[in-house]
Order: structure tokens, then C-alpha cells, then sequence
């Protein structure tokens, strides 16, 4: 039997930290007027259920250990979708404070679809190269070869991890060479 991973792709979609104008246009993409379903694309909230994560926004502190949840509760083959500039970089608000980066400080992503705001037409390419990864994917699984060599995950270099305070080490700032994380009393003291 030719069993395709491509044929009916479930997406589980979540919302970083942004102005919402992606979120809006992922949705969009599932309407009838773009109908991605047209390609068995099925939007789910459950990540057991999901093969596709598609994410938009910037990752930060307090939705990293949120997003590392999804990915590790969805099944293998999984793909990610970083959707909008904003999940591929950091977009805008990539000096804030509290933002770490995008979506590949957090998880291995798959596909980069950037856009400010991502059009649907752009969300729909997205999956579908995912669909291809997805396919590459459950043929290096049936062979007995590990996935995550697959796609992103290959080229990964492991993220970011949070200190005990919460808070992300930054390069250069006060006490970071002494193995101390950043915080910002820290750095006002550094000041």
C-alpha cells in the first residue's frame, strides 16, 4: 500500500506574541475562499492529532516552554511552519526586551514563510512544501533512519534555554561571562 503522509495533512495552528494580522491570515486560508481543505488540510487543537505545526509571531520567555510543549506532544512525522516575519526572525520585535527570537529559537522549523502580514495564498505554498517534508519524512521512518535528520531539525542548533530566573543569558551583558543569566535588575546594576 502507498500510504502518504501529504494526503491529509492536520495543522495545529498557535499564536506566539504578535499583532495577530498572521493568525488572521492563517485562518483566512481556511475559509472557502482560499479553501485549503481542497488538499485534505484539517485544522486541529489537539497536537497528538497535528502533523503540521504552524506558528506565528515571536517567541519570548513565557511562550517558549508553551511552544516546546506543542512540538513535543506532536507525533513523528511532524513538520513546522514558521508563518509571517515575525516567527521567522523576530520580525519588529525582535529588540524587545522580552523577545528571544523567532520560532527557531525555540524548535527545528521546517519551512519559513515570511510576510508581514503572511497572505493566505502564502500560508497554503507553506503546507504544502511541508507536505513534501512530511513525505520525506515517514520514508527515512519506514527505512528505519531517524526523522529529525529530515527538514530543519537537521540543520538545528538547539535554541535557547532560560535560566532559573526565567530569564534568556544574553551575550555581553554584566554578569553573563560569569555563567549568570541577564536579568533586567541585573543589567541595572550593571549600569
Amino acid at each position: 500500500m502507498d500510504h502518504k503522509m501529504s494526503r491529509s495533512p492536520w495543522v495545529i495552528h498557535y499564536d506566539g506574541s504578535s499583532c495577530n494580522g498572521c493568525d488572521i491570515e492563517v485562518l483566512a486560508s481556511l475559509t472557502p475562499l482560499f479553501d485549503a481543505e481542497r488538499f485534505g488540510v484539517v485544522n486541529t487543537g489537539n497536537p497528538k492529532h497535528a502533523d503540521i505545526f504552524l506558528v506565528t509571531g515571536s517567541v519570548n520567555a513565557q511562550n517558549l516552554p508553551v511552544v516546546r510543549q506543542i512540538y513535543n506532544q506532536m507525533l513523528e512525522p511532524k513538520c513546522v511552519v514558521a508563518c509571517g516575519v515575525c516567527a521567522c526572525s523576530g520580525g519588529v520585535f525582535r529588540d524587545a526586551y522580552n523577545v528571544i527570537g523567532g520560532v527557531d529559537r525555540a524548535i527545528p522549523v521546517d519551512v519559513y514563510a515570511p510576510g508581514c502580514a503572511i497572505r493566505p495564498e502564502t500560508v497554503i505554498d507553506a503546507i504544502v512544501e511541508a507536505c513534501g517534508i512530511l513525505d520525506q519524512k515517514e520514508t527515512v521512518m519506514r527505512a528505519g533512519g531517524d526523522p529529525l535528520t529530515v527538514g530543519g531539525a537537521a540543520t538545528w542548533d538547539g535554541g535557547v534555554e532560560l535560566g532559573e530566573d526565567g530569564f534568556v543569558a544574553a551575550a555581553g551583558a554584566g554578569d553573563t561571562a560569569a555563567g549568570k543569566s541577564a536579568t533586567p535588575a541585573a543589567a541595572k546594576e550593571a549600569e
